[in-house]
């Protein structure tokens, strides 16, 4: 009998016969036992149709099973190998009658793993600032996937785990990754200048604008969850669906969110980031299962290095705990899947359950494990449903509802007041400048933004050069779903923004709470005045909204 190989190598895995067990590069891939002997009898037959039948005697000898446990072991043997059924490059089926091992082999230990190379670093200039991205794959669809915290567009290939689920990704998928400003190798910025959600937004934009992406499925993990969100909501004619992998909707524990961490939990995360930065920070709630592997914990902190300095990250998690994303998430009309571990250690699944709830077209799976990084642990199980639903997601027709802030301007001299078309003329251009849809100026102005810093500090910048025409003014903003069935907007989201303009007295700019929650990190300070009946009103204080408005 011929002696057997010590492994067979099919880049970027190897099948090691000595230790019965697979690899991908120093990575030890886990199959069960019969999982395992199925793959070997695939292999072995170089090429050639394995039947049911043959299958079934060489691995279950004098045992009656069914197709369905060889269907379960060939599964298992995909996810492990990110080998998407419809496009396999590794195990082929042939319909009704067995499979076929479709790789090239190289016989003998040969080279661990085949070299690649991540895919080119490129730049889109998102305003002044610009923002680092990366292309992979050719799918049929566009897939922006948006990280948590911290990235790093290269130092990421360097871990297999997370090559291996971004692979898999690219597999169905053309897949757009980019680094926040701030962060990794996007332009860093001024700690006073990291990046609101709105401006996160702004960068998506730039980068869908840069690689031609008209319009394309965004991923969100857990805090970019909240930014993918959004962007769906605001932009829902250029979002095809939303995933959420482990988010939230709000970080800070009270009374009507019981599942995040109290204020004084949250700073003491913040002192572990100062004292302890260049170490593997909040690993062992972000991924236990390999929180003491000593390659995983150094390749961790030289990832969180490389990503941010210790203030900048601190920074933005102040940042994050102050958003609260409850009202934008009942805004989200695209089609939304909500995955979360059930046991995750940072982010309990009673959030991830929570958000898909607020979603009026979303589905929420499930899945078993502990880990809160998609790529430790079972990531094919996350790749098999973000597959499974992207794949089955269908063009929709174009949006007629979107998220927007809304301003109303209320000019305080008399009830009919007529505009001089010099103060007419101040006003279109003010809107214009900060970026807001200009919907009507008789009567009472109305504009339209698809971020509330901007209309804030549009509402500003108005009530300053109103002045200068000796007009004061009042506003209200509101953030919510407008409609858009004729040529001017409608629904409750205009209404509320004209009463909180009647609110406001002459000079006073008011906005709603949800307008609060969203500006988070902006550098506008807010001042508490009033309720408008259970609706929170703050008011703007213009001097600090005139100091932050570097960003237009």
């Amino acid at each position: 009998m011929a002696e057997r190989i010590p492994s067979v190598v099919f880049p970027p895995f190897r099948l090691d016969y000595a230790n019965e067990c697979l690899w991908r590069a120093s990575t030890r891939i886990d199959l069960t036992p019969k999982a395992y002997a199925v793959l070997t009898q695939l292999i072995a037959a170089g090429g050639e149709l394995v039947t049911k039948d043959r299958l079934l005697e060489a691995v279950w000898p004098e045992t009656f099973v069914g197709d369905a446990v060889l269907k379960v072991c060939v599964g298992q043997i995909r996810r492990a190998l990110g080998d998407p059924c419809r496009t396999p490059l590794f195990i082929e089926t042939v319909h009704r009658r067995g499979y076929r091992f479709i790789a090239p082999l190289d016989s003998g230990a040969g080279p661990e793993e085949e070299p690649f190379a991540p895919p080119a670093t490129r730049y889109a200039r998102s305003g002044d600032v610009n923002i680092a991205y990366q292309v992979l794959g050719d799918g049929p669809l566009d897939l922006i996937f948006v990280n948590g915290w911290i990235s790093h567009l290269e130092y990421f290939w360097t871990e297999p785990s997370v090559a291996q689920f971004l692979r898999r990704l690219a597999s169905f998928s053309r897949l757009i990754l980019f680094d926040k400003r701030g962060t990794g190798l996007s332009d860093r910025v001024p700690l006073s200048q990291l990046p609101t959600l709105e401006e996160r937004m702004d960068d998506v934009r730039a980068v869908m604008e840069a690689v031609g992406s008209e319009r394309a499925a965004i991923c969100g993990v857990s805090e970019g969850g909240v930014m993918s969100a959004l962007f769906a909501a605001t932009y829902p004619h250029k979002t095809l669906a939303l995933i959420m992998i482990a988010p939230y909707a709000k970080r800070i524990r009270d009374e009507t969110y019981p599942w995040g961490p109290t204020k004084d939990e949250r700073e003491a995360f913040y002192q572990e980031i100062l004292s302890n930065w260049g170490g593997p920070v909040g690993l062992e709630e972000r991924a236990p299962s390999v929180a003491h592997d000593p390659r995983f914990r150094e390749w961790w902190a030289t990832y969180l290095r490389m990503g941010a300095s210790p203030g900048a990250a601190v920074a933005l998690t102040r940042m994050n705990s102050e958003i609260d994303a409850r009202e934008v998430l009942k805004n989200v009309r695209v089609p939304a899947l909500v995955l979360h571990r059930k046991h995750d250690c940072c982010l309990l699944v009673e959030e991830g359950r929570y958000v898909a709830s607020l979603m009026p077209n979303s589905r929420f799976v499930e899945l078993p494990g502990v880990d809160h990084l998609p790529f430790v642990g079972d990531a094919a199980s996350i790749l098999d449903q973000m597959e499974e639903f992207l794949l089955g997601v269908r063009s929709s027709q174009e949006a007629d509802r979107v998220l927007a802030t809304v301003l109303h301007i209320r000019f305080s001299q008399q009830e009919r007041f007529e505009l001089s078309k010099s103060l007419a003329d101040d006003l279109r251009r003010e809107i214009a400048w900060f970026r807001g849809s200009q919907v009507q100026l008789d009567g009472a102005p109305l504009a339209l933004f698809d971020g509330p810093a901007r209309a804030i500090r549009c509402a500003c910048a108005i009530a300053e050069r109103a002045s200068w025409h000796g007009v004061t003014v009042a506003a209200g903003l509101h953030t919510g779903e407008c409609d858009f069935s004729g040529t001017v907007p409608s629904g409750a989201a205009v209404r509320v923004a004209e009463r909180i303009a009647q609110c406001a007295a002459a000079g006073e700019i008011l906005v709603s709470s949800t307008v609060s929650d969203l500006v988070a990190g902006s550098g506008i300070e807010l001042r508490a005045r009033r309720a408008l009946e259970a609706l929170p009103l703050f008011e703007v204080r213009r001097a600090s909204a005139f100091a932050a408005s570097n960003l237009r």
